[in-house]
């Protein structure tokens, strides 16, 4: 990423926010954007975890839940967004340039975490769209690399330019110095997209229901195994819905942070 200011020491605001400095921004479409703010000393979150953010400058700022996007060591906080255009906060949002000021709640939470889901083999991370966001913070974390032998990351797109972060997945992720090495034997990148010609093509449930996905990623099963197979879902409320109760089907049970189960969803917010 391009485009690094000096960061700012952080304020706390009348709202009881954090004030933060825009570091840098990356349009990807004309629906899509990422960018990164300053991080305060003090604040602390699990990788996959989600925190309200929001704009300075009004009485009563408009603030909305958005997961981090980076990981829990991380120096700088990266978020990844949609634009729209009559949109309370994102109508502005997405016009935010580097050196500006955006608020940081103080209390981060989420299920989209490592702790919700019991121990085993693989863990796939399916997200649509801007649902990627919690697991681009997941699947650069040392942890998830040292408690799966296999981290699957899915992500499912209407078209091939929405597949943001495409190249981390590809290439960059492998010269992380703190998971590059792992990933280069443990991470599975699988983008599918449904409305225009790809290698991968189709709704993510559908694959998952045909068999599909197991069969173009080598694995030698037509279903989910509840037994070492471990997923976390964050998307549209359709997708969440669906994903669900195709997982639920194939003898996969709910989890939280109080009780681990075979797979976690975030209900706080839709990705």
């Amino acid at each position: 990423m391009t485009d690094t200011a000096t960061s700012d020491a952080p304020v706390l605001n009348v709202g009881n926010n954090f004030v933060e400095t825009v570091l840098w921004v990356k349009h990807w479409t004309d629906r899509l954007f990422s960018f990164a703010i300053t991080r305060p000393d003090s604040f602390r979150f699990r990788s996959g975890e989600f925190v309200m953010i929001g704009l300075p400058g009004e009485t009563k700022p408009i603030l909305r839940a958005y997961s981090i996007a980076s990981p829990a060591f991380a120096e700088e906080l990266e978020f990844l967004s949609i634009k729209v255009q009559d949109g309370p906060l994102t109508s502005r949002l997405q016009h935010i340039q580097v050196g500006d000021k955006v608020l940081l709640g103080k209390k981060p939470t989420g299920t989209l975490v490592l702790d919700a889901v019991k121990p085993g083999k693989r863990l796939f991370l399916f997200g649509t769209g801007t649902g990627l966001a919690p697991f681009l913070s997941v699947a650069r974390d040392p942890d998830a690399y040292s408690r799966f032998e296999q981290v699957i990351v899915c992500h499912g797109v209407r078209q091939v330019n929405e597949l943001a972060y495409r190249e981390l997945f590809t290439q960059d992720i492998f010269e992380d110095p703190l998971v590059g090495e792992e990933a280069a034997k443990q991470l599975v990148y699988y983008p599918t997209v449904t409305r225009e010609p790809f290698h991968n093509q189709g709704r993510l449930t559908d694959l998952i229901a045909s068999g599909k996905l197991f069969a173009d990623l080598g694995l030698d099963q037509v279903k989910f195994d509840p037994e070492v197979d471990r997923a976390m879902l964050c998307g549209s409320m359709e997708m969440i819905k669906d994903m669900a109760a195709v997982l639920e089907s194939q003898g996969m049970t709910e989890g939280s942070n109080a009780d681990p189960g075979a797979y976690v969803l975030e209900r706080a917010f839709v990705g």
